[in-house]
């Protein structure tokens, strides 16, 4: 086990504003014994991998003891591995192994609910009056037996599920086999703050809080009102999913949620340099949810929401918007943006990107005022997997298929060599199929191409970190066009105008008043002329403003 007390001091705090964090999904990233499912050795094996493209963190998607049948999603002990990801003992050569790569370590801890085998609600079901009893949320039918209110549940159907031990319904946002957590039980909380004591004192730098906005529901049980289908739409759920058909007021998102992330907070903040993410799945309001869970510097450090993870194209408009909305109304918090994970279809398929499209809008995406965060294969230009239904793995995919294939198209394992038909993801069966396009466009296929996507990203990475203004300072929108976009970047007196045009049309760019040069290193082609610029299409531009 890591001690704390050992991490190399002085110790820069604000590490995370601005950085670059690689979610590796444990299953897919790379396999060790030739099961067929990737491991924490596997992982450890392919840290360089991520060190090279210049990235800052990892986030690790859950690897503790679960039944997976949400891969891991539906938590059985919080505080071991499961067995086919390896060992506590991996782990923590995990974590010794990144931090001397200069690598922080990010884990993603599901707080919102449990496995329906994990110890905790195995006792809270036998009885009502038993220690955990009110650990989990429990309701009475209503007198025709129905559930307690109309509540709906993500994966498609009611959240409440009949057990007929205890003669109650309870709860559950997810599958029915994830039981939602009471977080109106102090000794719950209680609980889940041990359990993030257990990880940072293993050495971990933070956390991905897994549906942070669900945490707690309506101790009144009330009804969501419901939605008009002008009101609707698909940033939290597929458009098939009658979830979207909920405003869901009452189910998730209560203010007595802040409460516990100022206690998480605190609890974080006894430890040096550690962070956290917390997913906000809110189609209504969630930019407000950010502000709310990272302003004051008590609660969360940072949030992202699916403003560019949802189906909404990231013209310059759109994204012109999202950052004047973040800006206006969460005046002290702080972003964390992505464009894909596990959860979403890839961006290049989702939005049917071209690899020049796909590279200025990951190029302005990473000069917005935020963190980043970028998923394993994304830097491949990897785009979503066509997996079939025989093949199918996730619950959610089987449940609304054929219109939404659910998400395993997504999750297909890493390919790192072009020689073998697993991308030498394993040396047995790939638990889903390696896409033959993945293949094809492995690592080791762009390592030497100073012109693939992978050269790419490594190089806009290493030119982001040479400009502080890029990473932590202030933004000032100056146009906003569907296929053009432009900004300046502000940080203790260093001002960088961004510029990107999202076209297959060359275009004019004036520069703002005052002098400005090109930067050197970026990685596109682009023409400084007197006052102005000119951008071919799918390119984009930076200039520096010179000190008067």
């Amino acid at each position: 086990m890591t001690d704390i007390t050992t991490k190399t001091a002085p110790v820069d705090a604000d590490w995370w504003r601005g950085a670059v964090i690689y979610q590796i999904y444990p299953r897919s990233f790379q396999d060790s014994n030739g099961d067929g499912i990737g491991d924490i050795p596997g992982i450890i094996e392919r840290l360089g991998h991520v060190r090279d493209l210049g990235a800052d963190c990892i986030w690790l998607s859950p690897f503790f003891t679960s039944p997976m049948l949400d891969f891991g999603y539906d938590v059985s002990d919080y505080c071991n591995v499961d067995p086919m990801f390896g060992t506590l003992g991996d782990f923590d050569r995990l974590i010794q192994t990144a931090h001397s790569m200069g690598l922080k370590v990010m884990i993603d801890l599901v707080l919102s609910h449990t496995s329906s085998h994990h110890p905790w609600f195995k006792e809270s079901r036998v009885s009502r009056d038993n220690d955990r009893a009110n650990w989990y949320v429990w309701a009475d039918a209503k007198p025709d037996g129905s559930p307690p209110n109309n509540w709906l549940s993500i994966f498609g159907g009611p959240a409440w599920e009949w057990d007929g031990e205890r003669m109650q319904y309870y709860l559950h946002n997810f599958l029915i086999e994830q039981p939602d957590l009471n977080f109106h039980e102090p000794a719950v909380q209680d609980a889940l703050l041990d359990v993030a004591r257990f990880w940072l004192d293993r050495g971990v730098d933070g956390f991905r809080l897994d549906t942070v906005n669900f945490y707690v529901h309506d101790k009144h049980l009330r009804d969501n009102p419901p939605l008009f289908p002008e009101e609707r739409n698909d940033k939290t759920a597929p458009a098939v999913n009658p979830y979207n058909f909920q405003n869901h007021l009452f189910s998730k998102t209560q203010p007595e949620n802040l409460e516990f992330l100022k206690k998480l907070r605190a609890v974080m903040d006894q430890y040096p340099a550690i962070t956290s993410v917390g997913e906000v799945g809110e189609s209504q309001r969630g930019t407000e949810v950010q502000a709310e869970y990272t302003s004051g510097g008590d609660k969360l450090h940072m949030c992202y929401d699916f403003a560019f993870l949802s189906n909404a194209f990231p013209s310059g408009l759109h994204v012109d918007t999202v950052m004047e909305d973040f800006d206006r109304i969460a005046t002290d918090g702080w972003a964390c943006w992505a464009f894909s994970n596990h959860d979403v279809i890839r961006h290049r398929s989702r939005w049917g990107l071209s690899p020049e499209h796909a590279r200025v809008a990951t190029a302005m995406m990473m000069s917005l005022r935020g963190t980043v965060c970028i998923y394993q294969g994304e830097e491949l230009g990897f785009t979503e997997a066509d997996v079939s239904f025989e093949d199918l793995q996730d619950p959610y995919g089987k449940r609304f298929w054929p219109k939404f294939k659910g998400r395993d198209g997504c999750r297909t394992p890493m390919a790192w060599v072009s020689d073998n038909a697993n991308g030498g993801f394993t040396e047995g069966t790939p638990w889903l199929p390696v896409a033959p396009e993945h293949v094809s466009a492995s690592m080791a296929a762009q390592q030497a191409d100073a012109g693939s996507m992978l050269a790419f990203y490594r190089q806009l990475i290493a030119f982001r970190k040479t400009l502080p203004a890029l990473l932590k300072g202030s933004f000032v929108p100056v146009a906003a066009e569907e296929t053009f976009l432009s900004f300046i970047r502000d940080h203790d007196g260093e001002q960088i105008f961004c510029a990107f045009n999202l076209s297959e049309t060359p275009r004019q760019v004036s520069l703002p008043d005052g002098d400005w040069a090109q930067v050197d290193g970026a990685p596109f082609a682009s023409t400084f002329t007197v006052g102005g610029i000119t951008l071919p299409p799918y390119q984009a531009a930076f200039a520096v403003r010179k000190a008067a």
